[in-house]
């Protein structure tokens, strides 16, 4: 399958500093500022398999993408130093970062997805701070291509792509045709460290930088966050003697 395979690094996660995730005052949302970007870990799954994927020479090249802000370029440069070719940022900040949701992600994919003619969209099965797990399957609605979610293995016949899915009753074993989307679930690979020589590569690679606009998409969400509280403090535990002064201590707290 001689394509190019646009490698999703989406709704990069976030590595607080602080062991404490502290809510803003306005109830709005949680305090980002000076925290780490880094990949969210089944997108790092979804880069792994990629590459793999261009090692065997089964694709041609492998394109990194990510939506956010500045901070967002760090998660792109460790998809590089992985074995990604050239790189993406989708330059969304403020209120509509703040606000973007799997639609909006998706769009921005579709639309990259038309501009660099690619043939595979990889990209990991949900994020781990909503746990959404929409963007792949949305991705594929508004292409209009088939699509493999949950995969823990792949691969490549012609035009074909085999697939194993992971579901509630084992495994599914299906084929599709491609263009496709693939999500990764995570047995699909052991992602690799990037070595220091390859993090020097990286920092040479290219990272072209768009606005949504520039893809003819509108990021405006249709959700509204009304408000976001910390989770009520645990009060302490006690210790009871024996299974009778259990259930007498439930029955006096009336879960029994």
């Amino acid at each position: 399958l001689s394509c190019k395979v646009l490698s999703s690094v989406v709704t990069p996660c976030y590595c607080f500093v602080s062991p404490q995730i502290r809510v803003k005052p306005d109830n709005t949302g949680v305090v980002t500022d000076g925290v780490k970007h880094s990949m969210n870990p089944f997108c790092e799954i979804a880069v792994e398999e990629a590459v793999k994927l261009k090692e065997k020479k089964l694709i041609k090249e492998v394109v990194a993408v990510s939506c956010g802000p500045q901070q967002s370029q760090e998660t792109i440069r460790t998809a590089l130093a992985m074995g990604a070719d050239r790189g993406i940022h989708v330059d969304v900040s403020g209120k509509d970062y703040e606000n973007l949701g799997p639609l909006q992600v998706s769009k921005i994919l579709a639309a990259l997805a038309k501009q660099e003619d690619a043939q595979l969209i990889l990209l990991g099965k949900q994020a781990i701070d909503d746990d959404c797990n929409q963007t792949g399957q949305m991705t594929a609605a508004l292409l209009d291509w088939p699509q493999g979610t949950f995969a823990s293995e792949v691969s490549l016949e012609g035009d074909k792509i085999n697939l194993v899915r992971e579901i509630d009753g084992g495994l599914e074993h299906i084929k599709i045709n491609t263009p496709a989307v693939i999500t990764a679930d995570l047995r699909l690979n052991t992602p690799r460290y990037a070595t220091l020589p390859n993090i020097m590569k990286a920092k040479k690679k290219k990272i072209v930088t768009v606005k949504p606009a520039d893809l003819g998409v509108d990021v405006t969400s249709r959700l509204e966050v009304l408000k976001v509280e910390e989770p009520p403090q645990r009060q302490a535990g006690m210790k009871v003697e024996t299974v009778e002064d259990l259930v007498v201590k439930l029955k006096e707290a009336g879960r029994v």
